[in-house]
């Protein structure tokens, strides 16, 4: 007897759904996302199937599967990161309305295969103790090449993804000869040869090891909420942070995102996952626990977050370029010395 898949009712987005899945291919780390895959299925009925490991491991992967492949959506951070996805025409256009009128146009990859579901600042750490209001007020990130801050600043390697999005950033605005100068002289004025995560940036200028540190926003955020634990609180309330460029373009934003794969055999379970992920309610839960900014207007993020600003200037550059860019990036970063 043929099986007669049942029909659900779907009031979160107002239409009828088959009960059927959805696969996601996700090198995000927040056990916080298991509990919104629970509740998409609660919601509609479509069972959530999670492959997760680190974003190089999963496109070796979907490569390997090809036509094949069981994978409905790809969801990672940074935008550098979606961008190589789709540079191996492993991902279609985004069909939902509700997604891109929800997201802006620089937060969504070329032809719309790809979308931001929410926004991290590449920002400034500080300890108040040894760098003065005077000298980080109006701060640009253009300004940490400025011999001031010799022997001062931590950062990650070049190798991270994060400050390859971020010097491609620069060179989108300054072009490629102004930021090689910039690169240069910021590695001048390392305090130590980079090392670590973004975390370990912020607890060296805790500890005094540094005076100033650019990581990630989120993580204060971790930080500050104790689930890292105690030595990590400690540290976290030690600095401040600090968003550059706020007389002009604005600070640096990168995105976790996710885009739906070419041979996506479940396409309109795919969208309406994405249109979950950027529902008001959803996007409250995922900036609670994740730290990261929202990207829907009037959800605000996490307490410990919004305890540093909110009325900030974000960077309006289109995060594609960030992706479109990194070769010149790395290869402007080796050049520059920063190991």
């Amino acid at each position: 007897m043929m099986k007669i898949q049942l029909i659900l009712l779907v009031a979160l987005f107002g239409q009828i759904v088959t009960t059927d899945e959805v696969n996601v291919y996700t090198s995000r780390h927040y056990d916080s996302d298991n509990a919104l895959y629970e509740e998409f299925t609660e919601d509609t009925g479509i069972k959530v199937n999670i492959i997760s490991g680190k974003g190089s491991a999963l496109l070796q992967r979907l490569k390997a599967e090809g036509s094949n492949s069981p994978a409905d959506i790809f969801f990672t951070v940074d935008a550098g990161n979606l961008w190589k996805i789709q540079k191996e025409n492993l991902l279609q256009s985004i069909k939902s309305e509700k997604v891109l009128n929800v997201v802006p146009a620089n937060l969504r990859g070329p032809n719309n295969e790809w979308t931001a579901v929410a926004k991290r600042a590449r920002v400034v750490f500080y300890n108040p103790q040894t760098v003065k209001e005077t000298e980080i007020m109006d701060l640009n990130y253009e300004d940490l090449a400025n011999s001031e801050w010799k022997n001062r600043i931590v950062i990650r390697s070049s190798t991270n993804m994060y400050n390859q999005s971020l010097v491609a950033s620069l060179i989108a605005n300054n072009g490629e000869m102004k930021t090689e100068r910039w690169a240069k002289g910021l590695v001048k004025n390392f305090a130590r040869k980079p090392q670590g995560n973004d975390r370990s940036q912020i607890i060296a200028v805790a500890n005094g090891e540094a005076d100033l540190a650019i990581a990630n926003s989120y993580y204060i955020g971790i930080m500050l909420s104790g689930s890292a634990g105690i030595e990590q609180l400690e540290a976290a309330k030690k600095v401040k942070m600090y968003f550059p460029n706020q007389r002009n373009r604005g600070v640096h934003v990168n995105i976790s995102g996710a885009g739906i794969l070419k041979n996506s055999p479940n396409v309109e379970n795919a969208n309406l996952f994405l249109e979950f992920l950027l529902s008001k309610r959803v996007q409250k839960y995922m900036v609670d626990k994740s730290y990261e900014y929202p990207i829907v207007e009037g959800v605000l993020p996490s307490k410990e977050i919004a305890g540093f600003g909110l009325n900030f200037i974000e960077d309006q550059t289109s995060v594609k370029q960030f992706g479109e860019l990194n070769p010149s990036a790395v290869r402007l970063m080796d050049r520059s010395g920063w190991k």
